[in-house]
């Protein structure tokens, strides 16, 4: 667990930094700089979550089946050469697909003449993500995290940030944004390909004799229906507000479900080295391990993920104050996602465990009941017609239950299939007691009564919390792993 913990932190630096520039970005920069045109904000995320979408498919499943047969083939230079080879494959078939039967497809979707105008960039960000995620998947194998990390984090929101501020002073017009906004995902491509070539001496040998491509394509297939599905799930709640309502309409979404998904953060940087690991711990079926993985990875990411939600929810008035006023009707899409990914990091590594065991195939029958259920979720909770429209459960907050709905429902599932199949489970006392320290933050510091600006109580209700969770957190021992990080940076702050 020392390379998982090593390597979480570092990753951590980089989520954390990209959250600081995502955070100025979507609550502050982009709803100021399109203000006037919020439907141009809208059609920047309906392009980007298509593309992540589509190249769900088209990659056909190379990236995680390159983690799982990693491990396990020893002749890497073929291994590479499957995946690049059939990497490009699925794109060709995409392409030819999507021109066949482009005009049908933009009637489905209900799509805007801005987004037809501007689909073509799709095809362009599709094969980029699609090859990006091979060498993700190639650096993960080996170990390495934090390039991939920092570069989908602290480089792509800092420069996203940059271009984005060059628009809002006029430098650039919003074709040119576009052009240098998607011009960022193939920097990311080329310093993650220069950097495997370079320390992992990738080779190929261009024939797949001794490997068993009939074995590998399979399990891409399953990792596709359930990778998409998962990925439909995150990203269906935008488009279908894209279809039922209007560009702006995303727009108003994604900055209240950024806020709200903020708590994901420490989760995602655990994960990215946990996954590998856990392959070759199955491979060498070492449960403890695998066991171990699973409760660590879920009392951190609860203890962490915990109060950032615990600080965000004290602060979510005055955060929303400091919008525009057309973009601070989403207090409610906050609390739905950000209660639902607080489940979902809670959860642990529970999908790394399954995807890498021989029960891998269950991934692809929950992921395919959830994205029905998502879908059918948001098509009966977004519309005007919500059977829970007089909760206020309609339109982004419908998209917001419809989604939280998904999560929690899918890793519920994921739950309970470990459960009974490998008989593990994260839990523990302490994860009661984590539980309890959390809600009785909230609620101590929600009593105190602040009248400074929003800036201020911001920061005021965010260092009560912090000072009063953190210390009973180390008291109390809720983690050893956290406790290993104070005492090094206490050493480290010593020496100094």
């Amino acid at each position: 667990m020392g390379i998982v913990i090593n390597q979480s932190i570092k990753n951590s630096i980089s989520f954390y930094f990209g959250m600081f520039f995502g955070a100025i970005s979507t609550v502050f920069v982009y709803p100021n700089v399109f203000n006037d045109q919020p439907d141009h904000w809208g059609l920047i995320q309906l392009i980007v979550s298509y593309s992540f979408i589509i190249s769900t498919f088209s990659n056909l499943g190379i990236p995680k089946t390159f983690i799982r047969f990693f491990p396990i083939i020893e002749n890497k230079a073929k291994l590479y050469f499957f995946s690049f080879l059939f990497i490009l494959f699925g794109y060709i078939i995409f392409l030819i697909i999507s021109l066949i039967y482009r005009d049908w497809f933009f009637q489905l979707i209900n799509a805007s003449p801005l987004l037809v105008d501007k689909f073509y960039l799709v095809y362009f960000l599709v094969l980029i993500i699609s090859i990006y995620e091979l060498f993700v998947s190639i650096s993960r194998s080996n170990l390495n995290s934090t390039l991939p990390t920092f570069l989908n984090e602290a480089f792509l929101k800092s420069y996203n940030l940059f271009v984005l501020i060059l628009h809002g002073l006029k430098l650039l017009s919003f074709d040119q944004f576009l052009l240098f906004y998607v011009g960022g995902y193939l920097v990311k491509l080329i310093v993650i390909s220069y950097s495997q070539f370079k320390t992992n001496n990738i080779r190929l040998i261009t024939n797949l004799k001794g490997i068993n491509v009939i074995e590998l394509f399979q399990f891409g297939l399953f990792v596709i229906a359930g990778g998409a599905s998962a990925m439909l799930v995150s990203r269906l709640d935008m488009v279908m507000i894209g279809k039922f309502m209007s560009l702006k309409y995303v727009a108003f979404y994604s900055v209240a479900f950024y806020i709200g998904n903020a708590i994901k953060v420490p989760a995602r940087s655990v994960v990215a080295i946990s996954d590998p690991i856990v392959s070759k711990a199955w491979k060498k079926n070492d449960i403890k391990l695998i066991e171990s993985i699973y409760y660590k990875s879920s009392i951190n990411q609860l203890i962490i993920g915990g109060i950032f939600f615990v600080c965000i929810w004290l602060s979510v008035d005055d955060i929303f104050s400091l919008l525009p006023e057309k973009f601070s009707g989403g207090k409610i899409v906050v609390f739905f996602i950000g209660l639902s990914q607080l489940f979902n990091v809670g959860m642990g590594a529970n999908g790394a465990i399954i995807v890498h065991s021989k029960y891998y195939k269950f991934d692809l029958y929950s992921n395919l009941f959830l994205l029905v259920i998502t879908f059918l979720s948001n098509y009966i909770f977004i519309p005007e017609t919500s059977p829970l429209k007089n909760l206020g459960i309609y339109g982004i907050n419908g998209a917001a239950f419809a989604t939280s709905l998904s999560i929690f429902l899918f890793n519920l599932f994921k739950f309970l299939f470990i459960l009974l199949k490998v008989k593990i489970h994260p839990f523990s006392r302490k994860t009661f007691y984590t539980i309890l320290l959390l809600l009785f933050v909230y609620f101590f510091v929600d009593s105190i009564s602040l009248g400074f600006n929003p800036y201020l109580n911001i920061i005021l209700k965010s260092l009560m919390a912090m000072i009063i969770f953190i210390p009973i957190t180390l008291y109390s021992k809720l983690s050893l792993e956290l406790i290993t990080i104070y005492q090094n940076i206490k050493k480290k702050l010593w020496l100094l």
